[in-house]
């Protein structure tokens, strides 16, 4: 009981960054009591069991099998603690304060769950923990190895993959003699994937491409309309094979939220996420929330793609909650016990049908529907929302010739299309620093339009009687098409094409 007091540091995720905690253990004489304080969830405290026996069957003394007292403390005390992140702090702070265990905790950082036998299982949200401790000016995190290369995306710091309970405890206290090899630092193998639907698959529908083309080369809202079984959906999933590669540091934020949120199923996320949620799928499963703030779809398509298919069917609370995200990039989401504030920045598709029968106005088949029924359904995607989708795409059948017709002239494949669109990326990027769909009112004013093109502009938008917001759109959009024939001025015919794509209902 000579140093009865010990003081080490954990770590603790969230979605956009993370907590330190601090894990302080003080042993008194008493009856047997094991007491963890600083807000701790069922999760930490059922860690009083994990580490007695993690100890106990490593051959060390364990607190419940012994007259004295023990109090963890995780400070902050007013942040409310949660997950498995703290059991080998807290085994290595008792075994400080008991004097079983001798070093120096400074600059060191521990996270993990002890298995009761004492090895360490593997924990989520690990990348974004090596980068916070980095930040704090830590210089060593012991991390369990089953997490350490994805650790080890993250330079000038030192990982230490653990094993048991054991390896670490001689490590520590052989320190110099006996060490854990660190981990080497992982190196990011960029490969496109190849995607089972190439937009080159899809036969006709010219239009659509060209307007998807837009869309990923400025990051523009989406929306696709027409009949059941033209190609909507294949060409949603086409467009995930032509996004723009990630830099390095995007790859590290997707990772990172995907670790945390227990989606992670590679090392590091190399390509732009594509999700695609159901549409009986819950607000706070496509939003995020819940009575302790967590991400949702949207977060998870970050720098990606958010599918919405049958996209009226969805909730309407749902769809109307996407106008914060869709403007915003982000989402803030606040409770009884906490807020939140989670990153959403992707490029939305969404894709319905004309009606609930989905034969409105083609000439394939007769509409069913009455007009209560058409006008409940199109009143579904209100029109802030729609105002907030770039571009509008009409799907419609292909002809039967042309399906049959093997000699039909395909269009560019997927990787063409994908490197216009990285070239049209770096201009952006070389221009302004960000996307064209990203930029703000201010920026705008720095936008050259031809004199006739902005004239013409002006009174479709009076015409059309547009909101601000279409208005400064339509110029975004406009961009984006002069961009990609390679020209500095925004020319009438990209005005024209901008316009075209507003929605028409």
């Amino acid at each position: 009981m000579q140093n009865s007091f010990s003081r080490i540091y954990s770590a603790q995720p969230h979605v956009t960054d993370g907590s330190i905690i601090t894990v302080e253990i003080d042993l008194a004489r008493g009856l047997n009591a094991f007491n963890i304080v600083g807000l701790p969830d069922k999760a930490v405290e059922e860690s009083r069991d994990r580490v007695g026996s993690a100890l106990k069957n490593s051959h060390y003394s364990s607190p419940k099998h012994t007259n004295q007292k023990t109090i963890v403390s995780l400070a902050p005390a007013e942040v409310k603690k949660e997950g498995s992140f703290f059991d080998l702090p807290i085994a290595l702070g008792y075994l400080l304060s008991s004097g079983e265990l001798e070093f120096d905790p400074t600059n060191k950082i521990f996270v993990g769950e002890l298995a009761l036998n004492g090895e360490l299982q593997s924990i989520r949200g690990v990348l974004p923990l090596v980068q916070l401790a980095k930040d704090n000016g830590f210089t060593e995190i012991f991390v369990p190895v089953h997490n350490a290369c994805e650790a080890a995306l993250i330079e000038d710091i030192t990982v230490y993959p653990v094993k048991t309970l054991c390896e670490i405890v001689t490590h520590l206290n052989l320190y110099g003699e006996e060490k854990i090899t660190p981990q080497p630092v992982t190196e990011i193998e960029y490969e496109k994937i190849k995607y089972p639907i190439d937009l080159s698959d899809v036969k006709g529908q010219e239009h659509a491409k060209r307007g998807l083309e837009i869309a990923a080369a400025g990051g523009h809202n989406v929306g696709m309309y027409g009949p059941p079984g033209t190609g909507k959906t294949m060409l949603a999933r086409a467009f995930a094979g032509i996004l723009p590669q990630l830099s390095r540091d995007d790859m590290l934020e997707i990772t990172s939220i995907h670790s945390i949120a227990g989606t992670l199923d590679c090392t590091v996320i190399t390509q732009s996420p594509f999700r695609s949620p159901h549409h009986t799928s819950s607000h706070v499963a496509v939003i995020g929330g819940g009575a302790v703030p967590k991400p949702g779809e949207v977060t998870l398509a970050h720098r990606g793609v958010l599918f919405l298919d049958e996209f009226p069917e969805f909730d309407r609370r749902v769809i109307e909650s996407l106008r914060q995200p869709l403007e915003d990039k982000m989402v803030h989401i606040s409770r009884a016990r906490g807020s939140a504030k989670f990153p959403a920045n992707f490029i939305l598709v969404a894709a319905m049908n004309p009606c609930p029968c989905g034969y409105f106005g083609t000439r394939k088949k007769t509409c069913v529907c009455t007009p209560s029924h058409i006008g409940r359904y199109k009143r579904k995607v209100s029109g802030p929302i729609m105002d907030r989708i770039d571009i509008w795409l009409e799907v419609e059948h292909i002809d039967y010739e042309k399906l049959s017709d093997k000699d039909f002239p395909k269009t560019d494949t997927s990787d063409i299309v994908a490197q216009r669109i990285n070239n049209v990326r770096d201009i952006q990027k070389e221009r302004q620093g960000k996307k064209n769909s990203e930029l703000s009112v201010k920026d705008l004013e720095n936008i050259e339009i031809e004199n006739d093109a902005q004239e013409i502009l002006n009174t479709s938008a009076e015409k059309l009687a547009l909101s601000p917001r279409s208005y400064h759109r339509i110029i975004k959009l406009a961009r984006t098409i002069a961009d990609l024939d390679n020209v500095q001025t925004i020319h009438l015919s990209h005005i024209l094409e901008a316009l075209q794509y507003r929605s028409k209902q």
